[in-house]
């Protein structure tokens, strides 16, 4: 049985495996990481061999770092995406290409039936009458969009959005506050397997859900990187932020929005970005942590998220979707009811 893993930012890790009674034998790691010394190879197949089979990914990778030599150095991997190589060899982890995505564009909503749709389709995939999915969104209108647990007066000026014309609405996931206005943004969500980073972190599944986007970003021209734990940057600033939701059965939510040509002085106007949350970021304000994908690439935003589907599809497969019925219409109560309920606004007033 064979498995392979490319670490986020690292290497390949490669698992050819046999099962014998259940258990693993004659383990074979390979790939084109680095490994100090040479013998510590023989530590990991030790360590592997004679575990069951369906030993969890915890199990294995506490055997390996009881297993491994003191002095073992380990570059470009780790003892989590051996187990996660394996894993996928035995059959009980998969990848992107082990699921059929769909890819659809939900059109301009409202912000609250945006986020409305993100739980419909959540829950969905969450119950198999969907298949995994990534969505673009379109803003129908100005909107300030803050995370489930922040506190409603300090990060909005609640008189400037009003006088603005601009929506606030809370959204399910975590993470900071975002100003949207239409055209100035690419947001998507991927509503995923938990299977599909069930055996990573909560941290390392961020990198690992958004490397697609960053191969995209680098093809329309941006030196793009992730900076954990939920920033998509380059040398210019920041571009955008990832969140996250897992459902039970462990589907997760990840989306994210990008600025494409963000009015940054509209932004500071509404949303009270604070001296603290500056302070680890090394700039004066909060203006220059915006820095549009439009002034890196010069493309068009519908070009770039042409292009974007375009690497997805290339590296993870997908095909052309769209929303049911059933589905809108679910999203649509969900909207009149939860998102624009002063109560779920205010809940951290």
């Amino acid at each position: 049985m064979h498995g392979e893993y490319k670490v986020q930012g690292g290497k390949l890790v490669v698992a050819d495996v046999e099962l014998r009674d259940g258990r693993l034998a004659d383990v074979q790691i390979s790939g084109d990481f680095f490994l100090e010394p040479d013998g510590a190879l023989d530590d990991i197949r030790a360590a592997l061999n004679g575990l069951p089979g369906t030993a969890p990914a915890e199990e294995m990778v506490a055997a390996l770092r009881a297993g491994l030599r003191p002095d073992a150095t380990l570059v470009g991997f780790t003892p989590e995406s051996i187990a996660i190589a394996v894993r996928r060899a035995l059959g009980v982890s998969r990848g992107w290409r082990d699921f059929e995505w769909q890819i659809i564009d939900s059109g301009p909503q409202t912000p609250a039936m945006h986020l409305a749709l993100d739980e419909v389709l959540a829950r969905a995939v969450a119950s198999g009458q969907r298949a995994p999915t990534l969505r673009f969104w379109e803003w129908e209108r100005p909107a300030i969009i803050i995370g489930n647990f922040q506190s409603l007066r300090n990060e909005v000026d609640l008189d400037a959005a009003a006088e603005m014309g601009v929506e606030i609405v809370r959204r399910v996931t975590g993470g900071g506050a975002m100003f949207v206005e239409p055209g100035t943004a690419i947001t998507y969500s991927l509503y995923a397997p938990g299977e599909l980073v069930g055996d990573m972190s909560f941290a390392d599944s961020y990198a690992f859900l958004d490397a697609w986007v960053l191969k995209a970003l680098t093809a329309v021209g941006i030196d793009a990187f992730y900076k954990p734990l939920n920033d998509i940057s380059s040398p210019k600033g920041k571009i955008g932020g990832a969140a996250q939701k897992r459902y039970a059965n462990g589907t997760v939510l990840h989306h994210v929005t990008m600025a494409y040509d963000m009015d940054a002085a509209k932004m500071t106007r509404v949303l009270r970005i604070g001296r603290e949350k500056l302070s680890d970021k090394g700039i004066a304000s909060a203006a220059k942590r915006v820095d549009p994908v439009r002034s890196q690439t010069g493309l068009e935003r519908t070009e770039v998220i042409r292009r974007m589907k375009e690497v997805f599809v290339d590296l993870n497969g997908g095909t052309p979707g769209d929303i049911t019925a059933e589905e809108y219409a679910a999203a649509q109560e969900l909207a009149r009811g939860k998102f624009s309920d002063p109560a779920w606004l205010n809940h951290i007033p």
